[in-house]
């Protein structure tokens, strides 16, 4: 359910664009957001960053769009919030005691993971990569492509990407999770 939660203003988005238009839709997505916002602060008590950095760009990009009448505007939504993944995960690599793909995977096993530091580095690495690949497919579809075309790859194409990038490392750190060894007794 929470899942569902969280994919609610994309899925609001897609669905008010196919019904009216990309304005329309823009405008679906700042309301979606804020709210998105709201009930997660009212589920937990506190505002998720994600949601709070992700509702500044859109309401930002979301103004700029119907105020100029031009889709341009939202249409660098994606790339600006991949870019600011790109720098976080670069910037962890500097800042904090481990990678940012370390503290965002590392606590989904309950296992401990044998990984050595320079590995962890490396996977952090392909996702900074990753999101710049991505936020530079997203101006490129955006600006070669229908916007219908690039709707279909923000809503469908860059999360299918996404899980198909995760799923590997996902089967990899797996296998490297080694079960917590029980005290001996004494």
């Amino acid at each position: 359910m929470n899942q569902l939660l969280e994919l609610s203003p994309l899925i609001v988005f897609f669905a008010v664009f196919e019904w009216k238009d990309i304005y329309w839709a823009t405008g679906a997505l700042m309301i979606a957001c804020v709210l998105l916002m709201v009930v997660h602060r009212l589920q937990t008590g506190k505002f998720k960053t994600m949601h709070v950095i992700t509702a500044a760009v859109v309401l930002v990009l979301g103004a700029a769009t119907l105020w100029r009448h031009d889709r341009s505007f939202i249409q660098w939504k994606p790339t600006v919030l991949l870019a600011l993944a790109a720098v976080a995960f670069l910037g962890s690599m500097v800042l904090g005691k481990q990678p940012l793909v370390q503290r965002m995977l590392g606590p989904a096993f309950d296992d401990t993971l044998q990984i050595s530091p320079r590995a962890w580095a490396t996977i952090n690495s392909l996702w900074v990569v990753w999101f710049a690949l991505l936020a530079a497919a997203n101006l490129y579809i955006a600006r070669n492509f229908t916007e219908s075309a690039w709707v279909h790859f923000k809503v469908i194409g860059i999360p299918v990407a996404m899980f198909l990038f995760m799923l590997p490392q996902i089967f990899w750190l797996s296998g490297k999770a080694k079960a917590a060894q029980p005290d001996p007794p004494g």
